[in-house]
């Protein structure tokens, strides 16, 4: 059986997140969380793998701190969960973090598709996916609401700004799903126990061939601030409420929305 691969990222929960006086953001007490999107990468994985017969299995690129993920995403139903163990997760960006998903692919070996969710929830560069196609030299379809594998080729359902594409690609390929693709339902008690038995495999970077000089960022962060939105905070007048909505009607053609 071949493998169906969901990659995940291990992001702080954004529930946890504090904003101070300056408007610089405190991680400190943030707990981890699997990023919501990646949960629709593992449940797609975990369905189509019931189709096809294959395993599905899960991949993550992170610090210690993502050690504590691979149970939550062995309990959505993956067969077996690798782990990258590496502190330069932490400051990795997309062309780091696909370098190293792709050689940890290359290592696992015997893969037909490969799951990304279109973009993580704490940054959503979106070039994740794209880059480990590129370093795998396999196609990548992206924005996918659906897709069917059937023997050798995947047929995706792939949301533009106008339209839906569809479009089909010989297997093996990085298909990058987006959240409409499914609901992830809420691992049970039963899923949560049966995780802790299935088997991991933790890799390190001198396991793929890889250092820490090869992961040097293509993009640097400079600053990082919490979002303050002035709102206009309009009181709407009028004696009835069909005056109201006249005047709200007006007020939104006035900023261009409608």
């Amino acid at each position: 059986m071949a493998k169906i691969i969901a990659c995940y990222k291990w992001v702080a929960d954004e529930a946890d997140l504090r904003i101070n006086a300056d408007m610089s953001v405190d991680l400190s007490k943030a707990k981890g969380k699997i990023s919501d999107y990646d949960k629709n990468a593992i449940e797609a994985a975990v369905q189509v793998a019931k189709g096809t017969g294959d395993t599905a299995v899960t991949l993550t690129f992170g610090s210690g701190k993502a050690k504590q993920s691979l149970k939550d995403a062995l309990s959505r139903g993956p067969a077996e969960g690798f782990w990258i163990n590496s502190g330069s997760a932490e400051k990795a960006d997309g062309a780091a973090s696909s370098k190293v998903l792709a050689a940890a692919i290359k290592e696992m070996g015997d893969y037909k598709l490969i799951l990304c969710a279109e973009g993580a929830s704490d940054t959503f560069a979106r070039q994740v996916g794209p880059g480990i196609a590129a370093r795998l030299d396999i196609p990548c379809v992206s924005s996918a609401t659906g897709f069917e594998v059937n023997g050798n080729t995947v047929t995706v359902s792939r949301k533009l700004e106008d339209c839906v594409e569809v479009v089909a690609a010989d297997l093996p390929v990085v298909v990058c799903v987006l959240p409409e693709i499914n609901q992830p339902p809420i691992p049970g008690l039963k899923a949560v126990l049966d995780a802790g038995k299935k088997p991991t495999r933790e890799l390190r970077l001198e396991d793929l061939g890889l250092s820490e000089t090869d992961l040097a960022a293509k993009t640097e962060l400079q600053g990082f601030e919490a979002y303050v939105m002035n709102r206009k905070n309009v009181i709407l007048s009028g004696d009835s409420a069909a005056d109201k909505v006249k005047e709200l009607v007006a007020n939104l053609k006035k900023e261009g929305i409608i």
